[in-house]
C-alpha cells in the first residue's frame, strides 16, 4: 500500500537540525470532515508541528505513529489513538449525548491546550473553559453529527415538512465532501510542504498523492474555519459578555419593564441575553425585552439602529416586530407615520429599523412596545 509523507507547517520555520518529526496516522480514501479539522487542529499544537502525515489503512503502518485518528478501531488517549468507529465506543463531550468524532476526540483532550497557544489565555482560567465549551456547541458537535449519522431533528418531527427552498445542503462537511472528487485541486496548499517516498509523485503524479493534497486543502478549510470562530468568539463574543450583562441590568432605565436593551457600540448581543434571561430570576414587573438599540458604529454622530430581538437565536421570527404600518417606508414618511424625528427606514418585514440619533431611536422604541 502506498505510503505518503506529508511535513505540514502553518508559517515558514527556520533552518533547524534535520530531526524526524513525529508521525500522524489517519486512513487514506473518502475523507469526512472530522479527520481533516482533526489533523489541522493537532499541527497546531507545539508537538505536532512539523510533523509527517501517513494516509493508510495498512496496521503495520500505522503502528509505526505517534498518534492515530479516525482509524484502527482504538481510542486510548495515553496511547494516542483517537478512532470513533468502535461498536463499544460512546465517549461525549461533557454534559453531551452526541457521540464524538475523531474531531470530537482530538478537542476533548488538546481543545483547552489550542486555546491557549492561540489566545495566550490560562489553559486553566474561566474564559479558556468558556471558550471551550462555546467552540464545541457551536462548532466541533455539528461535525460529531454529522460523521455519526445523527440528525439535527428526529425524523418524526420532519416527517411532514416541506421546504421553502433547497439549500443543497451547504455545511463545512458538504464541503469537505466535493474536495474528494475536486479535480482542479492539482498542488498542496500555500501553507503546507509535501515531502513522499513516492518517486513518481512529483514528475507524474498518481490518483492517490492527488488524493492526498485534496486533503491537505480539505483540512485547511476547517482548519482555518475554526480559528476564524475562535478568533471571533475571543476578540468579539467573549468580551462582549460583560457588555450585555451591564446593560441587562440597567435595562429597566429605559422601560419600566424592562423591554428595550441599550448598547453605546455595536455589540454582538444575542447568545447572551438569551443566556442571562435564561438564568436570571424572574421579576413581577419584568418582560424579555423585545428591542435592542445601537450606533450603526463608533463614530461619533452615527446613526441608531433599532432591532427586534428574535423569538430565538435560530429564527427569523421576531418577538414583537416593528409596528406593521412602519414596515417599509422611509424618512420623512417614515417619521409623519410614527411620529417620531428623524426616522431613517424600517424593514418590511419589521426586524430592524433606524433613525438618525440616539434620542430617535428610543422613541420610536417606546412608542413601539406598546402598538
Amino acid at each position: 500500500m502506498l505510503r505518503t509523507f506529508f511535513r505540514m507547517t502553518t508559517s515558514p520555520v527556520p533552518k533547524r537540525v534535520k530531526t524526524s518529526p513525529l508521525l500522524v496516522g489517519t486512513h487514506n480514501g473518502h475523507f469526512h470532515a472530522d479527520e481533516a479539522l482533526a489533523i489541522y487542529l493537532l499541527r497546531l499544537l507545539p508537538t505536532y508541528n512539523p510533523s509527517t502525515l501517513v494516509r493508510t489503512r495498512d496496521p503495520a503502518l500505522l503502528s509505526t505513529c505517534h498518534t492515530v485518528v479516525d482509524v484502527g478501531g482504538e481510542y486510548d488517549a495515553a496511547q494516542n489513538r483517537y478512532d470513533h468507529h468502535q461498536r463499544t465506543f460512546d465517549t461525549t463531550f461533557p454534559n453531551k449525548s452526541t457521540k464524538l468524532s475523531s474531531a470530537g476526540l482530538v478537542y476533548l483532550h488538546f481543545g483547552k491546550a489550542i486555546i491557549a497557544q492561540r489566545t495566550g489565555l490560562d489553559p486553566s482560567s474561566p474564559d479558556t473553559e468558556i471558550l471551550w465549551q462555546k467552540l464545541y456547541n457551536e462548532f466541533i458537535e455539528a461535525i460529531d453529527a454529522n460523521d455519526n449519522g445523527i440528525s439535527l431533528y428526529p425524523a418524526s418531527e420532519t416527517a411532514n415538512l416541506t421546504k421553502r427552498f433547497n439549500d443543497h445542503g451547504i455545511t463545512l462537511s458538504s464541503l469537505v465532501s466535493d474536495f474528494n472528487h475536486d479535480a482542479s485541486i492539482s498542488a498542496p496548499p500555500t501553507s503546507t510542504t509535501i515531502e513522499t517516498n513516492d518517486p513518481n509523485s512529483a514528475s507524474n503524479p498518481d490518483p492517490q498523492a492527488a488524493e492526498d493534497t485534496r486533503f491537505l486543502a480539505a483540512s485547511d478549510l476547517m482548519g482555518t474555519s475554526f480559528l476564524r470562530k475562535l478568533n471571533d468568539y475571543h476578540t468579539s463574543w467573549l468580551p462582549a459578555r460583560s457588555t450585555v450583562l451591564a446593560a441587562y441590568k440597567t435595562r429597566h432605565e429605559n422601560d419600566p419593564q424592562g423591554r428595550i436593551l441599550v448598547f453605546r457600540e455595536p455589540t454582538p448581543w444575542k447568545d447572551h441575553l438569551y443566556t442571562f434571561e435564561s438564568t436570571s430570576s424572574p421579576s413581577a414587573t419584568a418582560s424579555k425585552v423585545l428591542y435592542v438599540l445601537y450606533p450603526e458604529s463608533a463614530t461619533p454622530g452615527a446613526k441608531w439602529r433599532i432591532q427586534a430581538v428574535p423569538v430565538s437565536k435560530d429564527t427569523f421570527e421576531s418577538r414583537k416586530p416593528l409596528p406593521e404600518s412602519w414596515r417599509g417606508l422611509r424618512d420623512e414618511e417614515l417619521s409623519a407615520k410614527s411620529g417620531v424625528e428623524g426616522c431613517v427606514f424600517v424593514h418590511a418585514s419589521g426586524f430592524i429599523g433606524g433613525n438618525g440619533s440616539e434620542e430617535g431611536a428610543r422613541q420610536m422604541a417606546r412608542r413601539a412596545v406598546e402598538m
